[in-house]
């Protein structure tokens, strides 16, 4: 049976952090030179990425996520694997799984909302209901 310190445990979680922090340098620098800017879609950010444990796969989270972007990171796959090979001293490269950020379409979601609420409250005069609500009348 392995057990694992306090210490073990956080040395285990940095590795793990500092290899998502590497990566994706290595993939947002190499990705800068694999486009050419004639890519209907403009640019593509790598918002992060999430190795598992066992370092066989790295989830890269990109924005924007539409077909073209999904495709065209399809395409140039390999070439990103090779590139995180020569420069990250790994046993096995690991596979990259492409994913649009959901983090980004929720903080639209989130700003359409509060635009929505915000016109509104124009809308009916401004007047709040909130604890400050007094102070401004």
């Amino acid at each position: 049976m392995l057990v694992t310190t306090g210490a073990q445990a956080r040395k285990g979680w940095s590795r793990i952090a500092r290899v998502n922090e590497l990566l994706k340098e290595v993939l947002a620098e190499e990705l800068e030179r694999s486009l050419s800017g004639d890519e209907p879609f403009g640019m593509v950010t790598i918002t992060g990425v999430q190795v598992s444990g066992d370092l066989s796969v790295a989830r890269v989270y990109v924005e924007p996520g539409g077909d073209a972007v999904m495709d065209f990171l399809e395409d140039v796959r390999g070439q990103l694997r090779r590139e995180i090979g020569r420069q990250v001293r790994m046993k096995r490269v690991p596979r990259l799984a492409f994913v649009a950020d959901p983090a980004v379409e929720m903080g639209d979601r989130v700003e359409v909302a509060l635009r929505r609420i915000h016109s509104r409250e124009s809308l009916s005069g401004g007047g709040g209901t909130g604890p400050d609500a007094e102070d401004e009348r």
